[in-house]
């Protein structure tokens, strides 16, 4: 197994028999809420703009190798979306329960601009929907945190 399908598939969670994009943002929770609690949102920020240049990079070898636009298994844009989706949330089981619902259903849904965005080139285009899905998501999360429903 070559490094970039280690971490493409994030270490074999992408060949989740089922689900596998949902079972990526399942296991990116408890990391996210890790690096909320001990650092803070400027350091996450930019554990997350590092993650998602190395997905670029590591979808874009993995779709090469593979010879598949856009490889199913490839979940590590999962991780990235999600931990945008739960920049803005807080620190709460429900915070991180609507950023996890919030994501999966514009990742899975792709509404524009989503879609437009998917279809970038390479590894670009597989990890740009996810990053737009989180980042709307997110904001959502963001507006019900700011208006004191969580």
């Amino acid at each position: 197994m070559t490094l970039s399908e280690q971490t493409a598939t994030l270490f074999g969670i992408g060949r989740a028999p089922a689900a596998p994009g949902t079972v990526a943002s399942l296991a990116a929770l408890p990391l996210a809420w890790a690096i909320k609690w001990f650092t803070n949102d400027w350091i996450f920020l930019a554990i997350i703009v590092a993650v998602t240049i190395i997905a670029i990079r590591v979808c874009e070898a993995y779709a090469r190798e593979t010879g598949v636009t856009d490889p199913s298994e490839c979940v590590i844009d999962e991780l990235a979306g999600q931990w945008i989706a739960c920049l803005l949330a807080p620190l709460s089981l429900i915070g991180f329960g609507l950023a996890l619902v919030l994501f999966r259903a514009f990742d899975i849904a792709k509404p524009w601009p989503i879609e437009r965005f998917e279809r970038a080139p390479g590894g670009l285009g597989i990890v740009l929907d996810d990053v737009v899905a989180g980042l709307l998501a997110g904001i959502i999360v963001g507006v019900v945190r700011l208006i004191g429903l969580i």
